[in-house]
């Protein structure tokens, strides 16, 4: 869900590094650089890369640019292929069944373990390009007069990877707003230090 839907689940970050003045003239081609290339034409498991917050088939830019007043907005496109085990044991199952015929004609009895692995390999290859990636689009709103940047997700493993890349494309790094920070911040640096003392409580039902 992006952040136009009526609801979404977030996470909030600030930039930890000062921001070079030159950055802003530079977002443009910074985001194509790191430009989510398509894989459906290829055998790779996943594919990652900035896209247009607009149309998630743009990774030029075409439809609308990433400046939106006081903001930038784009977004994170994943495209991931999901082989089931059970396809891949299948069709490896058939492709040893084979060999096995093969290397008998050749006067060969048995498989070693680096040819079946081989042979793994190659039906995993075989199947990966045969199967068509699942997409998933994640918003990118970056507030610059705040220094806060959104994202539209939770999940750990699309975090981290948007942190990496956001690091990549803009040699920024970024801090999750957690409770922890934002408790810290209302406090002040004198009373933030009392956070680390506190001990959990346990409320009756």
């Amino acid at each position: 869900m992006g952040f136009l839907s009526t609801s979404i689940a977030y996470t909030r970050y600030r930039i930890m590094d000062e921001i070079p003045e030159a950055l802003w003239t530079d977002v443009l081609y910074r985001l194509k650089r790191k430009a989510f290339r398509e894989i459906e034409n290829t055998s790779q498991e996943r594919g990652f890369g900035w896209v247009c917050f607009d149309e998630m088939l743009d990774n030029e830019w075409h439809t609308s640019m990433p400046q939106k007043g006081e903001f930038l907005a784009f977004a994170l496109r994943l495209d991931t292929r999901r082989l089931p085990a059970a396809v891949l044991n299948k069709h490896f199952k058939l492709a040893v069944r084979e060999k096995k015929k093969e290397l008998a004609e050749q006067g060969t009895k048995h498989m070693t373990q680096n040819q079946k692995k081989e042979l793994k390999d190659q039906v995993r290859e075989k199947l990966l390009a045969r199967t068509m990636p699942v997409p998933a689009v994640f918003d990118v709103v970056w507030d610059i007069r705040e220094n806060l940047v959104y994202l539209g997700s939770n999940r750990d493993k699309v975090r981290e990877l948007f942190t990496d890349l956001f690091l990549q494309t803009f040699e920024l790094n970024l801090e999750p707003l957690t409770p922890y920070f934002l408790a810290g911040q209302m406090l002040g640096e004198e009373q933030a230090a009392k956070l680390d003392n506190l001990e959990p409580s346990e409320f009756g039902v």
